[in-house]
């Protein structure tokens, strides 16, 4: 079974982590640019442009995916514009406007219950959503909503 890696820094793929990627992308046809598990989520991140195959018509390549794995997955489309990689992480959750300073995110939320869901209990979601930014953006130290 797949384990659950705490330190997603390392780009080290074990058999099973080979094995999900060439089923993901023998099913969706897309193409991947990195995989890893954090906090019990297999998390795909796919080429610019790529997200209509991995999604496939009516979503059907995810409900494949999440029958195939029993996992929550996140299907995300890669970004070298920060601004854009933070819009794709937090979809279908919506923000009036994501901004950079320095090393801080700050995501302006559309109202109160979008704010909620970006947040996640315990703020559990908002932090997960920065060890994947930071992944990319090592110089993210703190992603906000306000």
């Amino acid at each position: 079974m797949i384990k659950d890696k705490t330190s997603i820094k390392k780009l080290v793929y074990d058999s099973d982590m080979i094995r999900v990627m060439s089923m993901f992308e023998s099913i969706t046809k897309a193409r991947l640019k990195d995989f890893f598990i954090l906090d019990e989520i297999l998390y795909f991140v796919i080429a610019p442009g790529d997200m209509g195959k991995a999604l496939g018509k009516n979503k059907v390549n995810v409900y494949k995916l999440r029958e195939k794995l029993d996992r929550k997955i996140s299907i995300i489309e890669y970004n070298e514009d920060i601004i854009r990689f933070v819009s794709n992480i937090i979809y279908p959750f919506r923000a009036d406007d994501i901004k950079k300073e320095n090393t801080k995110i700050i995501i302006y939320g559309k109202d109160l219950k979008n704010k909620a869901k970006i947040i996640g209990k315990r703020a559990s979601t908002l932090r997960r959503y920065e060890k994947v930014v930071q992944r990319y953006f090592p110089e993210i130290e703190e992603i906000m909503v306000k």
